[in-house]
């Protein structure tokens, strides 16, 4: 019979035969490094959609704003950051986090809209 280690730290596993792991904490040990990389990549993401989301909430407390790009950028804004994108028929653009969107206007301005859900 085949000796069986633990895929985390290689100790010698005794008890059921499907056993991977020696303990809880090997087991939560190896699964956390599995795709780690990718695991960082979307929580990264996420956390820069919350702040967008953050930034346009409390810019937008009443639903319907104007803000300047550069009131937006330093708040930490990224532009490049969104969930969806919504074309209307007259040719404007909306870019959205969430319910929370904006839409680019002349002069460096941002319409702040928040859809109803």
């Amino acid at each position: 019979m085949e000796k069986r280690v633990c895929l985390e730290c290689s100790e010698e596993l005794k008890g059921r035969s499907d056993q991977k792991f020696c303990s809880d904490y090997c087991r939560n040990t190896y699964n956390n490094k599995v795709d780690k990389a990718t695991k960082n990549l979307i929580r990264n993401i996420n956390n820069r959609l919350k702040k967008n989301y953050k930034v346009l909430s409390e810019l937008n407390s009443s639903g319907k704003t104007k803000v300047s790009r550069t009131k937006l950028y330093d708040k930490g804004f990224d532009f490049q950051l969104f969930t969806s994108i919504y074309n209307t028929k007259n040719g404007n653009t909306y870019f959205y986090i969430y319910d929370q969107g904006y839409l680019p206007l002349e002069n460096d301005l941002f319409l702040l809209i928040k859809k109803e859900l």
